[in-house]
């Protein structure tokens, strides 16, 4: 698969990454009835495939999915030197402790602890990327920064980044750190234009960070997820993005999730989409769209259909 760096880091990793949330089973869904076996298998489909760049968190499974993808490197000895692996942290869930609601937390002292679990899970000596999962309010940026240092003289994490952050928040926790935030993961499919607008992707080609797109495909319905439940205007908008993008699969050969993955490829910013399908069939289906052309012309009419209005 083609390659790119990582931001202003050494890090290289492939042009998509493969987000490991559904490892341990759909996000508040059974457990696969084979237990690991779903999860490792499309690990090694995705390492097969040519990713080289894997996004996990601490609370995705409630650390069952570090666990599982820890095992499956286990299962292929001598590959971790190739690859750059990513985790997240800073959510804390409700009552833990009894009592405590739903909250995010940059502590020195929960950051510290949250990067030594996940390294447990995973069963590696070192995070390639340590990324702050949703803003914390009470976020001290110097604080922060410390311990961004602090972990990095240690060896436990190579590069840092952010996830969800607004601008100004990018802002104050890179100026506290001093050194280059490598990635900052935004919500951003045809279905979510607000990174286009609000200077998040801007702000990304001025400071050297690769934005990487989680939910690329809206949540699954730009894709071949079902649209129930949805209200009848963004149902009718998702059935006007859909049907362009079929007419441009059609005649490039691909599936409309690749067309989809596409589009974001396209974008000047270097943009990494992180995709999350267990399918071995579909991790590789994927990898087509970067094989696809995605003209001027095309890329805005899929915006402005997206959009559902033209542009001013």
């Amino acid at each position: 698969m083609e390659s790119q760096v990582l931001g202003r880091s050494a890090l290289r990793v492939s042009r998509m990454a493969y987000g490991c949330w559904r490892l341990a089973g759909s996000e508040g869904g059974p457990v696969p009835v084979d237990g690991d076996r779903t999860g490792r298998r499309a690990v090694h489909a995705a390492l097969d495939a040519g990713y080289t760049f894997f996004d996990l968190a601490d609370i995705y499974g409630g650390g069952e999915c570090e666990r599982i993808f820890g095992g499956a490197l286990r299962e292929r000895p001598g590959i971790r030197d190739g690859l750059v692996i990513a985790s997240k942290c800073g959510i804390r869930l409700p009552d833990v402790p009894v009592g405590a609601p739903h909250r995010y937390d940059f502590s020195r002292e929960y950051i510290v602890w949250s990067v030594e679990q996940s390294l447990r899970r995973l069963g590696i000596e070192a995070l390639d990327v340590l990324i702050l999962h949703r803003p914390d309010y009470l976020m001290d940026p110097e604080e922060v920064g410390g311990v961004f240092g602090r972990l990095r003289a240690s060896g436990k994490v190579r590069e840092f980044g952010v996830s969800n952050f607004t601008c100004s928040q990018v802002a104050l926790l890179q100026r506290a750190w001093g050194n280059p935030l490598v990635t900052h993961q935004v919500e951003v499919s045809l279905r979510n234009l607000g990174a286009l607008e609000n200077g998040l992707l801007d702000q990304c080609l001025m400071e050297g960070m690769t934005p990487t797109a989680w939910s690329p495909l809206g949540r699954g319905v730009l894709g071949t997820g079902a649209l129930d439940g949805m209200e009848p205007v963004q149902m009718e908008r998702v059935g006007r993005v859909r049907a362009v993008l079929d007419e441009l699969a059609e005649r490039e050969g691909v599936g409309r999730t690749e067309i989809a993955l596409a589009w974001l490829l396209r974008h000047p910013s270097r943009m990494i989409p992180v995709v999350g399908s267990v399918q071995p069939e579909r991790i590789v289906a994927m990898t087509r769209a970067l094989d696809v052309s995605m003209g001027r012309e095309d890329w805005y009419r899929l915006l402005v259909t997206g959009r559902g209005e033209r542009l001013p």
